[in-house]
């Protein structure tokens, strides 16, 4: 029993350890980022639009960490029910908002280098904002059977704690699960595809109302998206169809919780200079 403890304390000081670096450099990164996109950036850009977006999703994220490394810090969960439902949906939440939002940025950075003349009319500032609206909608109604199936196991398990439970009450995967995987792969089939489009077009020669000066960092935008979904969202969502999930779950919320962190290199990549802003070149257009 001796060993088995030790052993359990050396895990939960890990998982402590890694979401506390987590939040150390995931809040002043999202929010040094979030200020640099709002005072720096036009939001009449879309991909700004949805830039924003991810960043806020990552600081929900990050806010939602310091439960985490007090519970496997010391053992206790000193808060409820509802707090415990509040904090797991935020954590879900980040995982689908952010393969949707970086989905977008894909998407919209595809449009501006294949279609830069033909979608002027669709990447808007407005449609981004309503994109965006219509996103947090859809995860906001995702949570709503989630935390009632949620509340009724943690009601019904007075034993269990909020973030680890014993192997006789594990709570029942949800179908919301395999909608998520779904979601994922869809996103990630996007991703591939945006990415493969853009090579294929860069390899090309761009005509010059495209402006991209460096094709090099325009590409590791996309690589940045494709290793998003294979490293930190894709192996969190199969675990619904492996038998003992459970023992795996955690290690690969913390996985999952780095890629927090990672963002705002992209959003470095796509405002550093090298891409020319589409808004300045669609406003000239227009004036023509």
């Amino acid at each position: 029993m001796g060993e088995n403890g030790t052993e359990l304390e050396m895990r939960n000081t890990a998982y402590a350890l890694v979401f506390g670096s987590v939040m150390a450099l995931g809040l002043p990164l999202n929010a040094v980022s979030l200020w640099i996109l709002l005072r720096c950036h036009s939001l009449k850009s879309p991909s700004a639009v949805f830039m924003v977006n991810l960043a806020i999703s990552d600081l929900l994220l990050v806010i939602s960490l310091p439960t985490r490394v007090y519970f496997f810090a010391t053992g206790i969960w000193p808060l409820g029910n509802m707090a415990c439902i509040c904090i797991t949906m935020l954590f879900r939440n980040n995982i689908r908002s952010s393969a949707i939002f970086i989905t977008f940025i894909s998407v919209d950075r595809l449009l501006a280098v294949v279609y830069p003349l033909r979608s002027r009319h669709i990447r808007t500032s407005s449609n981004a904002w309503k994109a965006a609206a219509l996103v947090w909608l859809f995860v906001l109604i995702l949570n709503i059977p989630e935390s009632v199936n949620f509340m009724r196991f943690l009601n019904n398990n007075t034993e269990s704690t909020c973030f680890e439970f014993n192997h006789y009450q594990s709570p029942p995967r949800s179908p919301i699960a395999y909608f998520q995987l779904v979601l994922v792969l869809t996103m990630l089939a996007v991703n591939i595809v945006s990415t493969a489009l853009v090579s294929w077009t860069l390899h090309r020669q761009l005509s010059d109302s495209a402006r991209v000066n460096n094709k090099v960092n325009v590409m590791l935008i996309f690589a940045m998206n494709l290793i998003m979904f294979t490293v930190f969202f894709l192996p969190l969502s199969l675990l619904i169809f492996f038998k003992n999930w459970k023992t795996a779950l955690t290690p690969l919320l913390c996985l999952a919780s780095v890629n927090c962190c990672l963002d705002p290199l992209l959003y470095y990549f796509s405002f550093d200079g090298f891409w020319k802003r589409r808004d300045d070149v669609d406003t000239s257009l227009a004036r023509e």
